[in-house]
């Protein structure tokens, strides 16, 4: 398949999934885990594997250093995100359950498509979204060098 191809097959499918499987946006105060959406934003760059640096997210996300040391206290605070000595930032197991509840993406709707899938193509469809991801994010890092 040549780059022309896949990206148009990419923005075909890409808006068919987000529109199937998204979910009506929530007032923090009425949501189980209590984020916003800049909160929910932040747990989503999170990994509980992969430590990240919070100037490193600042920059990615485009958040002032203040306002993203704020909203990182207040994550901390309530055990979504854990900070180790080196000022590096994880998301914790408690974290994974308010970022998959906050979601753009509904987990029942989600799980539903993937459900729709046999299980070799449902591991085939997810490690091809998460090095389309990878990518994504190793293309933002080199148009922001540090």
């Amino acid at each position: 398949m040549d780059l022309n191809d896949a990206v148009i097959r990419v923005q075909l499918a890409y808006p068919r999934v987000y529109l199937a499987c998204h979910t009506e946006h929530q007032n923090s105060r009425t949501t189980p885990h209590r984020l916003s959406q800049r909160d929910a934003t932040i747990l989503a760059h999170l990994s509980p594997s992969g430590a990240v640096r919070q100037s490193d997210l600042g920059r990615h996300l485009g958040i002032a250093k203040s306002t993203l040391s704020e909203a990182l206290r207040w994550l901390i605070e309530c055990g979504y995100v854990a900070r180790d000595p080196n000022d590096e930032i994880r998301l914790t197991s408690h974290g994974i359950q308010a970022m998959s509840s906050s979601s753009v993406l509904q987990r029942d709707r989600l799980e539903a498509v993937l459900a729709r899938l046999a299980e070799p193509d449902r591991c085939r469809a997810v490690e091809g979204l998460e090095l389309l991801a990878r990518a994504a994010l190793e293309s933002k890092t080199e148009e922001n060098p540090k």
